[in-house]
């Protein structure tokens, strides 16, 4: 774990500059006091009164002479609402008649009227159900009668809507009590199947129509007034990505309506979590709403009282926070640190701060220690076989040592504390103190012009008595049992201190997102220090984001799980996994202006992985877009204290979900730089590269296996090779357009082709261009020796007469089996190849299975199997130098974003009639010839440093060696006045900007667009690769000097 706190660390804000500010529009909207929806009116209820009398009679569970009587009580003493009588059956009507007599007998004979407990429903998934249960208002029921019928109604019709399949939902409490001895009340709940339009139309300016996007029933029943309101509400929400919250106050009551809207699909179990969370301030609802529409959106609507004789703060305070914690509720309605009121409950705010806490101790307690560490220095890490052994503990440790149940248990442990949670109670207790320990830091600042009274986490604020760092961490010291316990909260306060700004306290969001310093991860863990990192967190995924430097850019992947025990293993290797990949992203980014950075999101099981990567951006761009608009998103507590841009990629689950995360940067007002925002845009709509198209990737691994066949004097023709990926894919399809040699065996998803003699060279050339994989190779193209096994097949039989029980187990080890002079991944999974398997590529006579192999595919040897190959003179180049072309492809998509204006990119990037530009297709040429110029040079200087140590140092090793020494490099040029000399700047930026931009924008135009951390990060990385490229990781401070002295030249 980081060190302790620093005890001089203060409270960032003094009490007095918190803001009061409400969530709100910042002007009070009133209404008069009339219903929002016309009261029903069954006209023929009274008829079926007689007949429901008549149906109670015949049953004869009912003496004869009371069931007028009884009959009478349920339709007009109970206040059920008309709705229940036109939609239910006679049937059913008297069934809960005959079910209301069994309930008074019983509480009859318990001698007491308060056991007389109502609780009937009707449920059809299809088509809608209705509830009748007693229910003391102000009160979240834990037991008995409606327990459980509103987060039912949540699972079964709300949280699955579509605008195919939705329901809307109108619940009420009945005006009076059940009976003249039992003071209960009723709530009914009434779930109707809608009918909405089959699509939804637009006015003029773009905007929805309610009335063309509403069931049917629900215009029927709305006032003039509730369109309006639902009208803008819906306007607003086709404007935002988060919940629109609008408050009204009924004139002459003190009845608030709360109205929600928000997209179908953008959380869950949100409808019961709202009843918590008005309950906790000891509201009730008189009336409820769900309506959905046709353009997917949903709007709740709430009619909230405050609870007589209560010791509660005045409703004209508490709805405020209410809005407040409703924001929050909907980025984490399942927060199980959030319970129904009760002693010993946490407000939003505080349990929503726990929540937080408990995920980031998930993945940051410190969980190798020293132990660990004095093993590592006793074993050889360059060593593969003490390699294995430690990630094996390295994972051991992990799994076991705190796991999300343990850390849990810690948060919980102390119920003697744990209760305290408010100021209302007599001892604060520690998670309660750590939250005001940070909210004392990044509660937002006084705007004195928009406060209309304070909220109570305000009030809550200013009666708490914040505590230093050092306090703090001595309170908490004092307090826990063990030092399990201690480590576990010493990482919430671990997190307060290294949070730089976060979405907490923005009025709408759909998931919440912290900056955080990465200074607490331990070095033992992580060697290498990311320059920054992100934690985002939503109610159905987490994610992270991090990068190595200050301009970094790399792809977002998405972590599915097949099963709840593969989910697990995701969770806890999450950041790890992500961790690795950005390192490796930025050994690959040695000579391109950013760095290595990555993103993974890891969606909970059933989770729509696209709804989860739309919350992350949207998150993330709270953090990178200063909040403008009061009420929505509003100015931050930034402690970075610096514009911040991250760049984006298509990773795996992400590839088409590039555009719009572009396009929604642009929505959120990331004007200047939302076309440099992602990378794999789509060509023709959004001015993208696309790598496959233009074969970005499979150009630089193709001057490696150039230079390898120039280098030894080989003819291609005569060379064979086994590749995986196969020609579906990016880089397999070009790797067999681009080559001519004489493939041996194409592994890909859908099976094994095989032929000893050599595969058809036309047939994969089709394939390819196709983009269909191997499994639609004509085998009548097959020699006699050759054979295709698809991973469906079982029991097929080889032409040597092996039997392949299983295809889909030969094709995961069929890779390891061939033989070739060339082997050259593109696809599959990583660690492939590892130390456990690279064995089974030698043979008996100590002979590798290749001579050369050319890592196409991201990761897929280990760096121990890497080594080892090596050692027995196989000639290898690994994946970081070799697979280079997609981001220097990505990084020059960036660039043009950058520098051409909004009205030049539509120009020059975005496609006419289907076709390019004359510059876009001149840009394309610049950016693969520069593909090939950097990889053909590090090739040459890998060559060369392997040949002047005769041997003695691994390929591998030198590569990481390059790229550790070019971004060294980089970096101390970042910080160097070297950037400051006007004529070597113009000089080097004049050859590191492909032509065709210099041209068409001009050099001068190019320095007042493009950011200065930007102009820096290219100078540098410019000047750095070419540098090392030609004097090798050994070159010399005069090699430099005279390196430099011709920086000022243009091309």
């Amino acid at each position: 774990m980081a060190a302790l706190p620093d005890a001089s660390r203060p409270a960032t804000n003094s009490l007095s500059t918190l803001s009061s500010r409400n969530p709100s529009d910042h002007s009070l909207q009133r209404v008069q006091n009339l219903p929002g929806y016309t009261t029903p009116v069954f006209k023929g209820k009274e008829e079926q009164r007689a007949l429901v009398e008549n149906d109670v009679a015949a049953k004869g569970f009912i003496p004869r002479e009371l069931v007028p009587s009884e009959v009478n009580w349920f339709y007009t003493n109970l206040g059920i609402d008309d709705t229940y009588f036109q939609n239910e059956s006679r049937e059913i009507i008297s069934d809960h008649i005959i079910a209301l007599f069994g309930a008074k007998i019983l509480a009859f004979t318990k001698r007491d009227p308060t056991k007389l407990v109502i609780d009937l429903e009707k449920i059809d998934e299809k088509t809608g159900a209705t509830f009748i249960h007693t229910s003391a208002p102000g009160l979240t029921t834990l037991e008995g009668p409606g327990a459980t019928c509103e987060s039912r109604i949540d699972e079964l019709f709300l949280d699955n809507s579509t605008p195919e399949n939705a329901f809307r939902l109108e619940t009420f409490r009945s005006a009076g009590s059940i009976s003249a001895t039992a003071s209960q009340q009723l709530r009914c709940y009434f779930v109707t199947k809608c009918k909405l339009p089959p699509k939804p139309t637009t006015t003029g300016e773009g905007t929805t129509d309610i009335r063309a996007v509403s069931d049917p029933i629900f215009l029927e029943k709305a006032t003039q007034n509730t369109l309006e309101i639902y009208q803008k509400v819906i306007w607003s929400v086709e404007k935002r990505h988060g919940p629109v919250i609008d408050l009204f106050e009924v004139e002459g009551s003190r009845e608030r309506r709360l109205v929600i809207g928000y997209r179908m699909g953008g959380t869950s179990r949100f409808f019961s979590a709202l009843s918590n969370l008005y309950h906790f301030y000891s509201l009730y609802s008189a009336r409820k709403y769900v309506e959905q529409f046709s353009n997917g959106i949903t709007i709740i609507s709430l009619y909230l009282n405050p609870l007589p004789n209560s010791n509660a703060p005045p409703i004209e305070h508490s709805i405020f926070q209410v809005m407040k914690e409703a924001s929050l509720l909907f980025c984490l309605p399942d927060n199980p640190y959030f319970l129904p009121k009760q002693v010993g409950g946490h407000a939003v705010q505080e349990a929503t701060y726990a929540y937080s806490g408990w995920i980031f101790a998930q993945h940051f307690c410190n969980r190798l220690g020293p132990a660990y560490l004095q093993l590592r220095n006793i074993l050889n890490e360059s060593d593969p076989a003490h390699a294995e052994v430690l990630n094996d503990i390295k994972r051991r440790f992990r799994e076991e040592t705190f796991t999300r149940e343990s850390i849990a248990q810690v948060i919980h442990a102390h119920p003697e504390l744990v209760r305290f949670f408010f100021t209302r109670c007599a001892i604060a207790d520690l998670i309660r103190l750590l939250y005001v320990n940070f909210a004392m830091t990044h509660y937002p600042s006084s705007d004195s012009a928009s406060q209309l009274m304070p909220t109570l986490s305000y009030q809550r604020l200013q009666t708490a008595q914040p505590l230093t760092d050092e306090e703090l961490y001595d309170k908490i010291r004092r307090t826990v049992s063990n030092k399990h316990e201690l480590q576990v909260l010493e990482s919430f306060l671990i997190f307060n201190k290294h949070v730089l700004k976060t979405n907490f306290y923005q009025p709408t969001k759909v998931a919440l997102s912290f900056r955080l310093a990465p200074d607490f991860l331990p070095e033992v863990e992580y060697p290498k220090k990311p320059y920054g990192m992100f934690l985002v967190i939503g109610n159905d995924f987490r994610g992270f984001h991090i990068r190595f430097r200050d301009v970094a850019r790399g792809g977002i992947r998405i972590v599915n799980s097949r099963n709840r025990e593969n989910y697990s293993i995701n969770q806890r290797m999450l950041f790890d996994e992500n961790y690795n990949l950005a390192s490796t992203q930025s050994l690959k980014n040695k000579d391109i202006p950013e760095g290595g950075a990555k993103g993974t999101i890891l969606p909970s099981l059933g989770a729509s992985p696209r709804r989860c990567f739309e919350k992350y951006v949207d998150a993330v761009l709270d953090l990178l877009i200063p909040g403008q608009t009061p009420g929505i998103k509003e100015k931050l507590v930034d402690l970075y204290g610096k514009p911040e841009l991250l760049f984006f990629g298509p990773d795996e689950g992400t590839a088409d979900m590039m555009d719009w995360a572009a396009l929604h940067a642009r929505s959120r007002g990331a004007e200047t730089w939302w076309k440099s925002f992602t990378t794999g845009k789509s060509a023709q709509l959004l001015g993208g590269v696309p790598h496959d198209t233009y074969g970005m990737t499979s150009l630089s691994i193709r001057q490696y296996v150039l230079g390898i066949y120039k280098q030894l004097g080989l003819q291609e023709k005569n060379i064979t090779k086994v590749q995986t990926g196969g020609p579906d894919g990016d880089l397999g399809s070009n790797e067999i357009l681009l080559s001519n040699d004489k493939t041996v065996a194409v592994i890909d998803g859908s099976g094994v082709l095989a032929d000893p003699a050599g595969l058809d060279r036309e047939e994969l050339r089709r394939l390819a261009k196709l983009r269909i994989p191997v499994g639609n190779f004509n085998t009548a193209k097959l020699s006699k020796d050759g054979y295709l096994v698809k991973v469906e097949d079982q029991d097929v039989k080889l032409p040597s007469g092996e039997i392949i029980l299983d295809g889909t187990d030969f094709r995961n080890a069929a890779h390891l089996r061939f033989k070739a002079d060339l082997f050259v991944p593109c696809g599959g999974r990583p660690e492939a190849v590892n130390i456990s398997n690279v064995a089974a590529l030698i043979d008996s006579d100590g002979k590798p299975h290749f001579k050369y192999v050319v890592e196409g595919a991201n990761l897929f040897l280990t760096q121990q199997a890497r080594l080892h190959l090596e050692k027995r003179r196989v000639v290898l180049f690994k994946d970081s130098s070799a697979n280079k072309g997609g981001v220097t492809s990505s990084s020059l998509e960036v660039l043009a974003g950058l520098a051409l204006s909004n009205d030049e990119y539509v120009d020059y990037m975005i496609f006419k009639d289907g076709k390019p530009s004359e510059f876009y297709q001149s840009y394309v040429k610049d950016i693969q010839a520069k593909i090939s110029e950097n990889a053909a040079a590090e090739f040459l200087c890998i060559w060369r440093e392997h040949s002047r140590l005769q041997g003695s140092k691994p390929r591998t090793t030198i590569s990481d060696e390059l790229s550790i020494t070019l971004n060294n490099l980089q970096a101390e040029l970042e910080s160097s006045d070297l950037f400051d000399d006007v004529p070597s700047r113009k000089g080097v930026m004049s050859r590191a900007i492909p032509k065709t931009l210099v041209d068409k924008v001009g050099l001068d135009t190019l320095f007042k667009r493009l950011p200065e951390p930007y102009q820096r990060a290219l100078f540098s990385s410019w000047v750095a690769s070419h540098f090392i490229y030609k004097y090798g990781v050994n070159g010399s401070s005069v090699d430099f000097f005279h390196f430099a002295r011709g920086l000022a030249a243009t091309k």
